[in-house]
């Protein structure tokens, strides 16, 4: 195939995931709006934000970029089985994703901790992560696969619809998702 060609190919696939990002990328700020209300009721929860949604593009990307290869060489099959490759990266980013967003709810305490600045207590922040971090990383990795096996049977190298899927899956359902979080931290510390 010639650089013309091999061109046009690749931005014709992808151009529609790029403008499906854009319209997620609008989304996720509209979330975002929503969630500069709960500011107020927990200081330093828009510290946490741009580096929860930074994590979930760094290890769904590495998951992505796992199963693309993994189609390239003919070691996972474009549909959901099990597959020891498979599995293996599927668990290996789910606790990845769960146990980062753990550590970004304590290091983010305790930088504001150290900083002196108003912060809401430790547990209201780990829970907020903890609880936004399983679900995303539910999402993404289901939405991620269904993705790229979807698009590879349609003839798409996976290589060009990993990273707009990643990082439109991770901001809108990201947002959507501390969003969910604060309020069910905010009702379960109301209860208690």
């Amino acid at each position: 195939m010639e650089f013309r060609e091999e061109f046009w190919s690749i931005y014709r696939e992808a151009l529609p995931i790029l403008l499906i990002a854009l319209l997620g990328g609008l989304f996720a700020g509209l979330v975002l709006d929503e969630l500069v209300e709960s500011i107020e009721r927990f200081p330093g929860l828009l510290v946490m934000v741009p580096v929860f949604l930074a994590t979930r593009g760094n290890v769904y990307g590495a998951l992505g970029g796992r199963i693309s290869s993994g189609l390239h060489q003919g070691l996972i099959a474009p549909r959901f089985e099990w597959n020891e490759r498979l599995v293996n990266a599927v668990a290996a980013s789910f606790i990845n994703g769960i146990g980062i967003s753990v550590v970004i709810g304590v290091i983010s305490w305790l930088a504001l901790q150290l900083l002196g600045w108003p912060s809401a207590a430790l547990y209201e922040l780990v829970g907020i992560m903890l609880i936004s971090g399983v679900l995303t990383s539910v999402v993404l990795i289901f939405g991620l696969l269904a993705l790229i096996f979807l698009g590879y049977k349609m003839g798409y190298d996976p290589d060009n619809l990993v990273g707009p899927i990643v990082t439109t899956l991770g901001d809108v359902f990201g947002m959507l998702f501390l969003l969910i979080a604060v309020l069910v931290v905010d009702a379960l510390v109301v209860v208690a």
